[in-house]
């Protein structure tokens, strides 16, 4: 009888730590979750335009299958050599990071290009193109972008874990990998729908009311759909931005931080009643400043250089 009452404590030991465990895992997957909140918003933002101009019974199963891809890049691709990295050569991470980072400026960057000098677009799919072969286009390009957001979304989540054990720090990955697909890929099958959902309302409603709630959403979504974009350009900036600043602090150029340091302490100081407020506006309207400024900067290198040099490898393939 002593032996199973041992057994059992220490049953309820180990039930103790591995709930003390999940707790842990589930409130570091939070965290880190938040710090790629600037990627996710511009992931979601970026999805739904492959799923136009092909027919609406498609549009969720195109989601579904980008959603599985983006799985795929995250979990048995990414996670594995994140974890790589930063077990034989974390070194590498921060200068990846910064990578990232100056690549989600740039990202930016081009797209307040675009609303300040918009161009026409001279580059259409032919009228004759087969609509599985465009589906199937679409969802590869969507993967291949989704892979290099992806990539930015783990580097920033395993700079941001904070844990002693190695097997937290990967379940801790994995959760923020599932967790993030889940809502991006959930949000983007609400907002490809909310249009359709909005039009059978309107017109199958059995009330005035919902009929014309059916046609406000209808009429909405496309300045929905705009707001969204421009809330995800903003994100990537700032949080290109801080990243790159966080980085050049880490190496040794601590000026730009300090500076926009002592800026969010002196707004604080000057309203003390919303100081945690005034604090977060500047330092986050400062770091996108930057990431703009950086972003305007790249923008020359990418098309000039970058591109040309890309086009040389891999002749015949567009940007």
């Amino acid at each position: 009888m002593s032996g199973l009452l041992a057994l059992l404590d220490d049953v309820a030991a180990l039930a103790k730590l591995a709930a003390a465990q999940v707790d842990d895992v589930a409130g570091q997957a939070a965290k880190v979750g938040a710090k790629a909140a600037g990627v996710v918003v511009d992931d979601a933002a970026v999805t739904p335009k492959y799923v136009t101009g092909l027919p609406a019974v498609r549009e969720i199963p195109i989601v579904a299958k980008i959603a599985r891809g983006s799985l795929y890049n995250k979990l048995v691709i990414l996670l594995p050599a994140a974890m790589l990295l930063n077990a034989f050569a974390p070194w590498v991470l921060m200068p990846l990071l910064m990578i990232g980072g100056a690549y989600l400026c740039f990202e930016g960057a081009e797209k307040v290009l675009h609303v300040l000098y918009p161009k026409s677009d001279e580059h259409h799919a032919p009228e004759t193109i087969d609509a599985a072969h465009l589906e199937r286009e679409r969802v590869a390009g969507a993967i291949k972008t989704d892979f290099i957001l992806s990539a930015e979304i783990m580097t920033i989540s395993l700079a941001a874990i904070e844990a002693d054990s190695l097997w937290i720090e990967g379940v801790v990955l994995a959760a923020v990998a599932v967790g993030i697909t889940l809502l991006v890929y959930g949000s983007v099958a609400v907002l490809v729908k909310a249009d359709d959902m909005g039009l059978r309302m309107h017109q199958t409603g059995r009330l005035a009311a919902t009929r014309a709630l059916g046609l406000r959403i209808v009429n909405g979504m496309p300045s929905v759909m705009t707001f969204i974009s421009t809330v995800g350009t903003a994100a990537m900036l700032w949080v290109g931005g801080s990243i790159v600043l966080h980085g050049l602090d880490e190496l040794g150029w601590h000026a730009p931080y300090a500076w926009i340091h002592h800026a969010a302490e002196a707004a604080a100081h000057a309203v003390p009643a919303i100081a945690g407020a005034a604090a977060w506006i500047v330092t986050a309207g400062l770091d996108g400043f930057f990431g703009l400024a950086l972003g305007f900067l790249l923008i020359p290198v990418v098309k000039y250089l970058i591109e040309p040099l890309a086009g040389l490898v891999r002749p015949g393939k567009s940007h």
